[in-house]
């Protein structure tokens, strides 16, 4: 007997569906037009080189505004638009229904002017003006910080140098350990010459880094999710939802040179948030130092900050007040799943509310 039983009948309507799929999508993609990139209105309040820092409108119905703003600090890696992707998958307009008043920094695009630019400028240049412009527009002592990935790194230095500054810490995926077993970018990275790759190539070019991410699964990011996109393809709105997901992965800032040596070369390869050795501003950044209370969230499924790396974060900082939330899901699904509408940000909405 033949192991597959195949109907005529039936692949011949498989391979139907499937045409009639593919020619509905060419006409869904050919009218998709331009893709939004952030769907939340926002208005800048604040500039300085490449660098906007927006404040975003409060919608209709949102609670009265919280007297302690809230600042998201995002990675240099990709785009912040990740946390307001569309209508129905926003973290922003989650925090704006909590009654968060929300502020961003988009860093911009960096050029080759941008070059010599070091943690120093980003840490206690950039992020601190921004601190400083929010304590002074909202007369208040300290601010609620929300790191992301990166930005929870940088969050993290910042709340250390500067603790007089931050009333509340929230980290979202941010790797803490970054030698555990499990991490395969930063395995990776140990043997690579940052010196040579900086001195040749100035800035490091952001589509090297975005190929580098997708290597890392490169089965699912690069092959299986086109295929997997036929199904979606007779859907115009999740046609322009695929498309916008798209945007976003391939919308890779270049990295300024200077800053990327000293983030590869103090937290990949020397691990500095467990065994020191950071120096910002002639300031060496110690965890201890951070006394305010703290929100860690990282991703259980998260391949690129596994969990145990945000994990370490517990009992590194002198805070007597810290709290963890795992979210079961992946480094992206936990801002645009809907799991994480429901679930992440309302929690933080919650434990700031409550602090």
């Amino acid at each position: 007997m033949f192991p597959i039983d195949i109907r005529p009948d039936k692949l011949t309507q498989e391979m139907l569906d499937y045409s009639r799929k593919l020619g509905q999508g060419m006409e869904n993609l050919l009218n998709a037009k331009s893709i939004d990139t952030g769907v939340s209105p926002k208005q800048p309040v604040y500039s300085e080189d490449k660098l906007v820092l927006y404040r975003y409108d409060r919608p209709e119905g949102a609670p009265e505004a919280q007297p302690v703003p809230l600042l998201i600090v995002y990675a240099l890696v990709n785009r912040p638009y990740m946390t307001d992707i569309q209508e129905d998958r926003s973290t922003i307009k989650g925090l704006l229904a909590t009654g968060q008043d929300v502020y961003l920094i988009d860093w911009g695009y960096p050029d080759q002017a941008d070059r010599a630019l070091t943690l120093d400028d980003y840490i206690n240049g950039y992020i601190d003006r921004c601190v400083d412009y929010l304590r002074e527009t909202h007369g208040v002592d300290k601010i609620n910080l929300l790191g992301i990935c990166q930005g929870g790194a940088f969050s993290l230095m910042y709340s250390a140098l500067h603790p007089d500054k931050v009333r509340n810490l929230v980290t979202m995926v941010t790797p803490v350990d970054f030698k555990t077993p499990d991490n395969l970018l930063s395995a990776w990275v140990q043997n690579i010459d940052i010196d040579l790759a900086v001195d040749t190539m100035g800035n490091i070019p952001g589509e090297l880094l975005n190929w580098t991410f997708l290597s890392l699964k490169p089965f699912s990011l690069t092959g299986q999710k086109y295929v997997n996109m036929v199904d979606l393809l007779d859907d115009p709105d999740k046609v322009k939802n695929f498309l916008r997901m798209e945007k976003w992965i391939f919308d890779s800032p270049d990295q300024a040179g200077e800053t990327f040596r000293q983030f590869i070369k103090d937290f990949y390869q020397n691990n500095g948030f467990l065994n020191g050795g950071v120096v910002l501003g002639g300031r060496e950044v110690n965890l201890k130092d951070i006394t305010c209370p703290v929100l860690n969230i990282f991703a259980l499924q998260d391949h690129l900050v596994p969990p145990d790396a945000s994990k370490a974060l517990k009992g590194l900082t002198s805070s007597p007040d810290y709290t963890e939330l795992a979210f079961p899901g992946g480094h992206i699904g936990i801002y645009v799943s809907g799991k994480a509408q429901k679930e992440v940000t309302p929690a933080i909405g919650k434990w700031l509310n409550e602090r």
